[in-house]
């Protein structure tokens, strides 16, 4: 039995992306779905989510910071995500409250794993040995072509982040990244295409959120 199928009323889900996915627009029509139907969620973001991850956050987006070590780098994510699984996933889940996640895990092997270059498996075992057996159950991944988030972030008002700086070729990387930890693992993993119309987006992810309310998803679903 893994860690999350000891929760008989919370559930974890977490939407994944690269910078300019539309992650920050699907999040909130996220959250109401799950509201409308009577529960409680808890919103939450990596890196950040507690008092020591947003110091975290700080450091890890400080393009003055630039270049980072890449293993103090993927050291300074899973702190992060060992703080949240401490302070807010564990507590929330055990209290049935649901929990929605602006990128978890999974973004640590993309980003630091593939656009790196440190190794997918060796990031897991990291991940692992500090968080143990905790993954979303349902993990929606919006997919576009980097070109295309990258057009999105150059249209935003403010100045790009240490990562939104990052070439074209770490993104790919990236890119790659997410899509192979999709075909790994198509029991927790969701594709769907984010160059679509935002209103197709958004019909796509509600019928995977549908899909798993009638499947019986609160009641626990595997990992890794």
């Amino acid at each position: 039995m893994t860690m999350h199928e000891s929760f008989a009323l919370g559930v974890f889900l977490s939407v994944e992306g690269l910078d300019g996915s539309g992650k920050t627009t699907i999040l909130p029509h996220v959250r109401r779905w799950i509201e409308e139907r009577g529960h409680s969620v808890r919103l939450i973001r990596e890196p950040g989510g507690t008092k020591l991850g947003e110091r975290i956050r700080e450091l890890l987006l400080d393009p003055g910071l630039a270049p980072m070590d890449p293993w103090a780098e993927v050291c300074l994510y899973v702190a992060s995500q060992a703080q949240q699984v401490r302070d807010i996933i564990v507590p929330c889940l055990e209290q049935g409250i649901w929990v929605l996640a602006d990128r978890f895990r999974d973004a640590t092997v993309a980003y630091q794993g593939w656009g790196r270059e440190l190794g997918a498996d060796r990031v897991k075992d990291l991940q692992d040995l500090v968080l143990g057996p905790l993954f979303p159950h349902l993990t929606v991944l919006l997919d576009c072509d980097v070109a295309v988030a990258w057009h999105r972030v150059a249209k935003r008002a403010t100045s790009r982040d240490r990562l939104e700086q990052e070439a074209r070729p770490f993104m790919e990387k990236v890119r790659q990244g997410y899509l192979d930890l999709a075909r790994q693992y198509p029991q927790r993993f969701v594709v769907i295409d984010a160059t679509q119309p935002l209103a197709k987006v958004f019909q796509d992810v509600t019928a995977v959120l549908e899909a798993t309310w009638t499947s019986g998803l609160s009641g626990g679903r595997g990992g890794m």
